[in-house]
């Protein structure tokens, strides 16, 4: 783990002028001193960058360029659908000559994003990875989309997902797998696995991605990078290909929490978090009942050692489970989602013109995402009844957001704590079954179990990086809080990271 320092003002100045010059976005060249030293330009954080573009000391093209330089280098990844350069360097020249005009500047200014494949954008398609909306282009931006814009920043192009969002690998076989820039031969994470290799590999420093159950944080935890899913609704989720708007939630990607704080800004129009909570005396919640109880042996190793070191700086943890969770899981989850997204994206197809009816939507679709839609949504075994969801929503659903709250209130906790996922990141074609422990094991339910509270109590939650395992892959932690903290919980973000620090980058 690492704790990398700030880029000086002189070295924005340096690599603007030697990128304005010609020289490699990611290569190697030479300082005033003669010093061999590589570009920074793309391990700039977003906090970093905007400021530097903001004052003048890097200009939005160079760092542009820097970016969609990396972003080739790391095209056999495949993390983008839609890429289209010289769109990004265009718009980054027009925020360039809009900053010397003396215009005012946005939060975001220059800064190249790259938006989930789910999230309608009008230059690009947004076809949800899936062959029948490959040529869908929305006539509005999705309101998240427009309040990025708004803010100065730049669409960097559209990322490969996990196809209609159904399923946790990105294993895509409409428009190819997305790789883990850690081990190209494993998954990144789903749904938004584009995004979050996008981020890992150092393309662009925020990345849009959603999250319905563990799309944000699964990717984060398997990238090594920080997620962000907020309390339900506190982003705007319009113009986003659903599942259920009961927990469908938009987010921020990045790889530091004050990047995350940033996003909130920008969303919210809220003051940026920038004060770490105090560590001394933090009470986090550790339920080791159903979030403990099956890890690969790696990931208890890794989380064991990170809750060591934040003990020793001053956290209290509190040994307390949550009564009937796994039960009250079971009652909703599944449920809800299985009964509400068929009728959810029919809505979605007709509401923005999509041209495609949702037979024409499953006909072209993937054989294992039609597998999947038959099995949970069109009548199969595990296809919930209409009581199920009507119970599950009107009964289950606040029985377990009524539990969290008393949970956090009974034991006093700001936030409790688990690792992310119970295994990192699998080997690409693992989407039945993977290995744990050196035992063939389902798949999803050693991926999904411990991020399915968070998404369906709409818990406010941050993935945190907390080492690599013995192979060099990310293991991270994740940190729920009370439904509505969300100030709160990035700023125990912020806490948690001065501790953890930062893991080494993967190679590209």
């Amino acid at each position: 783990m690492t704790n990398k320092p700030k880029t000086s003002r002189r070295e924005f100045l340096f690599w603007s002028a030697a990128l304005a010059s010609g020289a490699a976005a990611c290569g190697r060249t030479e300082t005033e001193s003669g010093a061999a030293m590589t570009s920074p330009l793309t391990d700039l954080s977003a906090t970093d960058a905007v400021a530097a573009m903001r004052q003048g000391d890097m200009a939005a093209e160079a760092y542009a360029t820097a970016l969609l330089d990396r972003c080739k280098a790391g095209k056999h990844l495949n993390a983008f659908i839609s890429f289209e350069p010289e769109r990004v360097l265009q718009a980054a020249r027009a925020a360039d000559k809009k900053r010397t005009s003396g215009a005012a500047l946005g939060s975001l200014h220059g800064l190249p994003i790259p938006v989930k494949d789910s999230v309608n954008t009008k230059d690009y398609p947004t076809t949800g990875g899936t062959t029948a909306l490959k040529n869908f282009f929305p006539a509005e931006d999705a309101e998240l989309v427009t309040r990025l814009k708004r803010a100065g920043a730049i669409v960097l192009g559209k990322t490969n997902i996990h196809e209609l969002s159904f399923g946790w690998t990105s294993n895509n076989q409409a428009f190819g797998a997305v790789h883990n820039p850690y081990d190209t031969s494993r998954i990144p994470g789903g749904s938004s696995g584009g995004t979050a290799a996008a981020i890992a590999a150092r393309m662009a420093p925020i990345g849009i991605a959603e999250d319905t159950q563990g799309s944000i944080r699964v990717p984060a935890a398997m990238c090594g990078i920080y997620g962000f899913r907020p309390s339900q609704n506190r982003y705007p989720n319009q113009g986003v290909i659903p599942i259920t708007p009961l927990f469908d939630q938009v987010g921020p990607l990045t790889r530091n929490v004050a990047d995350l704080a940033l996003f909130d800004h920008v969303m919210t129009g809220e003051p940026i978090v920038d004060t770490a909570a105090p560590i001394a005396g933090l009470r986090l919640g550790v339920p080791r009942e159903y979030f403990y109880g099956m890890l690969d042996s790696e990931v208890e190793r890794v989380t064991n050692e990170a809750l060591k070191k934040l003990v020793d700086a001053g956290v209290v943890l509190v040994e307390a489970d949550v009564p009937d969770l796994g039960k009250l899981i079971s009652l909703t989850t599944d449920a809800i989602q299985g009964y509400h997204v068929k009728p959810m994206l029919i809505k979605y197809l007709e509401e923005f013109d999509t041209g495609v009816t949702f037979d024409q939507l499953m006909e072209q679709a993937s054989p294992d995402i039609k597998a999947a839609f038959d099995l949970y949504v069109l009548g199969g075994a595990a296809t919930p009844t209409e009581e199920d969801f009507i119970a599950a929503r009107d009964e289950h659903l606040p029985a377990l957001r009524k539990t969290l709250a008393d949970y956090y209130r009974d034991n006093d906790l700001a936030a409790m704590i688990f690792p992310a996922a119970q295994i990192a990141a699998p080997p690409i074609g693992h989407d039945e079954e993977t290995m744990m422990n050196g035992k063939t094991v389902p798949f999803a339910p050693v991926i999904s179990r411990n991020i399915s509270p968070g998404s369906t109590g709409s818990l406010p939650g941050i993935i945190v990086p907390a080492d690599l395992n013995n192979e060099g892959l990310p293991v991270c932690l994740e940190l729920d809080g009370p439904a509505g903290s969300d100030r709160a919980l990035l700023g125990i973000g912020l806490a948690i990271e001065k501790v953890l620090g930062h893991l080494p980058p993967p190679a590209i």
